[in-house]
């Protein structure tokens, strides 16, 4: 048995390697991650206990993780990339590097609509994208949809991340689903025209924009405002208590959401122990700690999110497969660039 550690930093260069030799024939599987939540642990030694699978694993952001499989060629040891967001996810898929999965589990599982549609991935947790405001300014019901963001009676009152975050091409590549190019082009150049400010990094930092009264009107992936409820810090305390926030679209299509995803890899060494590891993070166990790690939800029915997140309210999804948000990635951008959306 081998026990492989890496971990990536920036970029691909600079890695450090640990590499130990074992007792050699015992299954294992190589695992690329760009997760790094405490709840990881017990998630991988359950599974290893379940099965005697021992897990491997190199840990890095997730672009350089794609670059790193892509560099190493038909001699990766990679057996399965983890990471978050659907263009992430499409990205690999354009590289060429997942391999369909057929799994009768993962099928049955895994809601239709949160993987790809010929199984080069699956998602197993949920994050919705929601819209907060300043509760002392703005009346609860004001804003209802994304489609409101670019209100004109919204103008200098908005903070979002930059063009560049894959959380904001995705919600992009939503709104083309829904509406088309022409539409959704429209749609960003009213909300470049209420930004309060330019583009900063950070969902968290637009939440604090509310804080610090730069901006009435912030977007951000719900975990973000959980882990402010749940854990600030210092200089953040009672932020939350400012913060209104809205599941957009409840009247019609629903709110986006977006997953956290793993597949099979092209050239995988232990393609069934793979398999075997997404039937695991489907499982009622891992589903608690997938999505507990980062205050998100499970994809599977019946399992319970966090208290905290539960209490964040039920609400529609939009139902869109989210492997569209990958293929409509490209177009996205170049709105965004049209737009002059920094």
């Amino acid at each position: 048995m081998n026990k492989l550690f890496r971990r990536l930093g920036a970029g691909v260069a600079g890695v450090a390697l640990a590499v130990t030799a074992a007792a050699a024939g015992a299954e294992e599987l190589n695992l690329y991650s760009s997760r790094h939540y405490s709840t990881d642990e017990a998630l991988y030694d359950n599974f290893t206990k379940a099965t005697g699978i021992k897990i491997n694993r190199i840990e890095g952001k997730g672009d350089a993780l794609i670059e790193r499989i892509k560099s190493e060629g038909a001699n990766s040891p990679a057996d399965v990339l983890l990471t978050v967001d659907v263009t992430r996810l499409w990205r690999a898929d354009q590289a060429g590097l997942f391999q369909p999965t057929s799994s009768a589990s993962l099928e049955k599982r895994v809601p239709e609509n949160l993987r790809h549609p010929d199984g080069h991935w699956f998602g197993f947790s949920t994050r919705a994208r929601l819209i907060y405001y300043d509760k002392a300014k703005i009346e609860a019901g004001e804003i209802k949809s994304y489609e409101d963001l670019a209100d004109p009676k919204w103008k200098g009152k908005v903070c979002i991340r930059k063009s560049s975050n894959v959380y904001n091409q995705s919600m992009l590549a939503s709104i083309i689903a829904a509406h088309g190019e022409a539409a959704a082009e429209d749609w960003a150049k009213g909300v470049v025209a209420n930004f309060a400010r330019d583009p900063v990094s950070g969902d968290t930092n637009q939440l604090r924009g509310i804080g610090s009264g730069e901006c009435e009107i912030a977007v951000a992936n719900s975990y973000y405002f959980v882990r402010l409820l749940t854990n600030p810090k210092d200089s953040d305390k009672g932020l939350t208590d400012k913060l209104g926030y809205v599941f957009p679209n409840q009247d019609d299509r629903g709110t986006h959401v977006n997953v956290s995803g793993a597949g099979v890899l092209a050239n995988a060494p232990n393609r069934d122990a793979a398999v075997k590891f997404l039937e695991y993070l489907a499982s009622d166990e891992a589903q608690g700690y997938f999505a507990n790690g980062n205050n998100e939800y499970p994809v599977v029915a019946g399992v319970a999110p966090a208290s905290a997140v539960a209490g964040l309210g039920d609400f529609k999804a939009d139902p869109v497969n989210v492997a569209v948000f990958g293929d409509n990635q490209p177009v996205a951008q170049k709105i965004f660039d049209r737009a002059g959306w920094k």
